[in-house]
């Protein structure tokens, strides 16, 4: 069984840092691209970064650019997420996201699995 699993989400000033983790199960972590989505109230869902089986990651918001970071650990099967100088539009529920096997980061619709989301509130 497919399982992806959030942590790390809180409560966090401007400016602050969180980092994310998305733990898997049920599929081997090395031949799968994961993808970091994000939702706001009241807003459609954004892709946030992705990063390839080979480890080469994809920035889908340029909001994030030069503050956001993905990495993966294949043999722990996680994939985290290192969010630093956040800000108040940061705030959402941050989804993990599993691609269809063979997929790559490129196309946002390659994703079939998600984990249930953790909240990210960026306040002061």
């Amino acid at each position: 069984q497919v399982q992806l699993v959030e942590s790390g989400g809180g409560l966090v000033q401007p400016g602050g840092s969180l980092r994310l983790s998305c733990a898997v199960s049920g599929f081997t972590l090395d031949y799968y691209a994961i993808g970091w989505f994000r939702q706001a109230p009241g807003k459609e869902r954004e892709g946030v970064l992705c990063i390839s089986s080979s480890g080469g990651s994809i920035v889908y918001a340029d909001s994030v650019k030069g503050r956001f970071t993905i990495s993966r650990d294949n043999a722990t099967n996680t994939v985290a997420l290192q969010m630093n100088n956040l800000k108040p539009e940061d705030t959402a529920v941050y989804y993990c996201a599993r691609a269809r096997y063979g997929s790559s980061c490129l196309d946002q619709g390659n994703f079939e699995y998600w984990g249930q989301g953790t909240q990210v509130t960026v306040s002061s």
